[in-house]
């Protein structure tokens, strides 16, 4: 489904239902170099078992028109004129990784906050970041190979046909294709590593928190969660995979988001 905000058409998959902002409404965000497509299994258990669904584009992503924009705070109200197209006042916002940054940032409009695979501050090493900027498929590589555990190395893994290492890299490069004019990998990074408002944003968090973790993560480990863990007091529920949790272990993800949506949570 398109939306036009800020006069530029900016996508949300609806997991394959019509959307309608009548529904309780689950909005996915997902991380650097990504799109809405790591949220598909997620997305359509919602939207066919009673939520409105939007599995957003960020800017310059996938679908979405634009320029990839350069700061959680830019992105974060960005999102909040989404919403306003879509009309939707209040939603679980979930998001992975980067997008958990951009969820919590924008938490004024949250219901519930899902922190998916998430860190702060989400400092990106040196190395990464030069190799981003200088050699941005060789960085790809790397992120690929950090953000999988080993149980997911081979092709096969899940089941026959699936390949998560290569699926992953494939989507990296068909994004990075997608813009002439800026190193998207990079750009994604840096917001990543430049943002600071983390400790502010949970002051004004005014709803139940969960973080879904991936005990085998390396590039954001759940040791790093001290910080706000200790601002937002969330539920945590952990799954056996690393960063890229979704593709991993896909059931256990949705056991965890399943329980983050109940109304008693």
């Amino acid at each position: 489904m398109k939306f036009i905000v800020d006069n530029q058409e900016a996508y949300a998959y609806t997991g394959g239902k019509t959307f309608d902002p009548a529904l309780p409404c689950v909005v996915f965000i997902h991380g650097a170099q990504n799109d809405h497509s790591v949220w598909t299994l997620l997305a359509r258990w919602c939207a066919h078992h009673g939520y409105g669904v939007l599995a957003v584009d960020l800017p310059g992503h996938g679908r979405s028109a634009g320029t990839p924009l350069k700061s959680v705070e830019d992105i974060a109200s960005w999102l909040h004129r989404l919403l306003d197209a879509a009309g939707v006042q209040k939603a679980a916002l979930v998001g992975h990784s980067m997008g958990s940054l951009i969820a919590l940032e924008a938490a004024e409009r949250a219901s519930t906050l899902v922190m998916v695979g998430t860190a702060y501050p989400m400092k990106v090493s040196e190395a990464l970041l030069t190799t981003a900027r200088d050699k941005p498929e060789a960085a790809m590589a790397m992120v690929t190979a950090f953000s999988h555990s080993l149980a997911s190395a081979k092709p096969g893994y899940p089941g026959p046909g699936a390949w998560l290492r290569g699926g992953s890299m494939a989507l990296m490069r068909r994004l990075q294709s997608g813009q002439t004019t800026v190193n998207l990998f990079e750009n994604d990074f840096q917001v990543c590593d430049h943002y600071a408002g983390g400790e502010a944003a949970a002051a004004r968090v005014a709803c139940p928190v969960h973080f879904i973790l991936g005990t085998l993560d390396q590039m954001t480990s759940p040791r790093q969660n001290a910080v706000l863990g200790g601002l937002l007091k969330p539920r945590v529920h952990t799954v056996p995979a690393g960063h890229a949790l979704m593709a991993e272990a896909p059931d256990a993800v949705l056991v965890a988001l399943r329980a983050a949506l109940q109304p008693s949570s």
